[in-house]
Order: structure tokens, then sequence, then C-alpha cells
């Protein structure tokens, strides 16, 4: 950033970090510990649905990169799609390394400004559902806590006390405004 833009106020956009993805299951083995919040196995990648060829050969190019392994495609309420991913609860690396390997498949393929974030779930003993949300255009992430789904009721307690727990492990998005609700989101 150079001193005009301090000088008007411009600051420099961040960037996607998708390494970030890394740190998950360091943030997991913190939140189990720490708030008995175990891996659901699921992950996902939630972008804007590009239609056509080029989409459809993406989607068999991913089914190579994960072995085989074909990823549901769900499209949410508000016409977003979601590439979901399950593995078993315990191998979270294996399930970052692929929600990686997705991500840069879509980006390298000129998908990136579709890219909206990309979710681990997670749930408590009591069934209290969470997700580490990574905002793919802020490089940060945040959790999500739904407690209704129907009434969009959200546990925000959870959500700060999980902010404070793995703000080591994981870059956490600061502005909270930005901590948007991610409803019906897979993994929860």
């Amino acid at each position: 950033m150079g001193f005009l833009d301090a000088l008007f106020g411009r600051s420099k956009q961040a960037q996607p970090n998708l390494d970030a993805l890394f740190a998950l299951p360091t943030a997991a083995l913190t939140l189990e510990a720490s708030a008995q919040m175990h891996p659901t196995g699921v992950g996902a990648v939630c972008f804007r649905q590009v239609e056509g060829g080029p989409f459809a050969r993406l989607k068999d190019e991913i089914t190579t990169l994960l072995g085989g392994s074909q990823p549901d495609e769900v499209t949410d309420d508000y016409g977003y799609t979601w590439l979901v991913l399950q593995r078993d609860p315990a191998r979270m690396s294996e399930l970052c390394t692929d929600l990686h390997a997705v991500n840069s498949t879509l980006e390298s393929n000129g998908f990136g400004p579709s890219l909206l974030c990309t979710t681990i779930g997670l749930r408590s003993d009591e069934g209290q559902g969470l997700a580490l949300v990574y905002l793919y255009k802020r490089g940060t992430f945040y959790p999500f806590a739904p407690v209704d789904s129907a009434s969009q009721r959200r546990d925000n307690a959870l959500e700060l006390q999980v902010r404070a727990l793995v703000g080591g492990d994981l870059a956490i998005e600061s502005d909270v405004s930005r901590w948007f609700p991610v409803w019906g989101a897979p993994g929860l």
C-alpha cells in the first residue's frame, strides 16, 4: 500500500490463501479438546454456478483429482452450488487436502471470482452443529453455529468462544459483520 492509498483511506483488498485450509485439522483438534466439538467428516465448497460444458468437464477433472470419488452437487435456496465431500471424520487432513484441490481447480480454471466459501462441519456430543467457514475473497475464517435453521437463530456465544479457542490456529475474520450465516450448509 502506497502513501496516497493511506492518505485517502484506501486499503489493499485481502487475497485468498488456500493454503490456510491446511490449518483446519489443528483447529479441529483444539475444538475437540477444548469444546468437545468433533469433525463430521463433511466439507463443502460453495460458489455461484456456471452452466454449460466447461463446468461439466471441470467436475470430471475434480472427480479424477479426488481419486474417483465424485463430490455431491447441491444447490441451496439462494442459487449457490455446493460441492460436498465426505470423508471419515478421523481423516480431517485428507478432507482438507481434497477441499484445497477442489478450490485450486476451480480457481485455476477461471472460476475464482465465483468462489464464495468453504466449510467444514463439526458437532458436539449434544448435537450442536458448527461450521468453520473460510471466506475465499477475504482469506479468513469464522465460526457459524446454527441453533434453529427454521427460525434462523444462531448461537453467538458459541461462535465467540470458538473464535477465542482457534484464533491461534486460524486467521479469524476480525469484522464480525462479515460472519454471514450459511443456513442449510452441508455438514451442519
